[in-house]
């Protein structure tokens, strides 16, 4: 079974739920967020894609072995 969720509505999801259980200060939220979009910009950026892909394709059992 595949389920094609939008990645902004799963971790809007992950958030809200930082926020309301584990008591993270939504402060926080919004820098980890900026922090990402500043990431993305910088050479990091193929191996954070390549490696989320990975997990995504082991995590689905996927894996071209």
């Amino acid at each position: 079974m595949t389920i094609s969720l939008p990645l902004v509505l799963v971790l809007g999801v992950i958030a809200w739920a930082g926020v309301k259980f584990l008591g993270v200060r939504m402060w926080v939220v919004v820098v980890i967020a900026l922090f990402g979009f500043y990431l993305s910009q910088t050479f990091l950026a193929p191996a954070i894609d390549t490696g989320t892909r990975t997990g995504v394709d082991v995590f689905n059992g996927t894996t071209n072995e």
